[in-house]
């Protein structure tokens, strides 16, 4: 030992503890009990939008989304790209613009026209991540 270095403490050579949200052990439980907790809630009967939004809470509460695309990032070169197309801003728009249309048609009694338009949006939105895909493979 060199003069003057400092003594090695008794935890140094231990890695510092990561919060809980970075621990997988937690995060998988997380996610198994919002499962079961969405299962219990369709079984019961309890309002879809109670359920969804008790989900949407706890996922960002606890970061629970953003875990989740770490895991689907994990998988080999599939997985970042999944990602990148998840967090594009230009599909969330599109879908936000999707649903506004359709509040707006349903109110107006067009609720034909609105499943259609569904249609042609999902199947865009399908042929946009296809595309996207197959263009950073290629």
């Amino acid at each position: 030992m060199a003069e003057g270095a400092a003594p090695p403490e008794a935890g140094d050579d231990l890695p510092a503890h990561s919060p809980w949200w970075r621990n997988w052990k937690i995060m998988l439980l997380l996610w198994g009990a919002m499962g079961g907790l969405v299962w219990l809630g369709l079984h019961y009967h309890v309002d879809r939008s109670v359920i969804a939004g008790s989900v949407v809470a706890i996922g960002l509460v606890s970061n629970a989304f953003a875990w989740l695309l770490g895991l689907i990032a994990l998988v080999p070169v599939i997985g970042p790209i999944v990602v990148k197309v998840l967090t594009i801003g230009f599909i969330w728009l599109l879908n936000a613009l999707g649903y506004l249309v359709s509040y707006i048609a349903i109110r107006r009694g067009y609720s034909k026209d609105v499943l259609t338009y569904r249609g042609l949006t999902v199947a865009l939105i399908i042929g946009i991540v296809i595309g996207f895909v197959v263009g950073r493979i290629v």
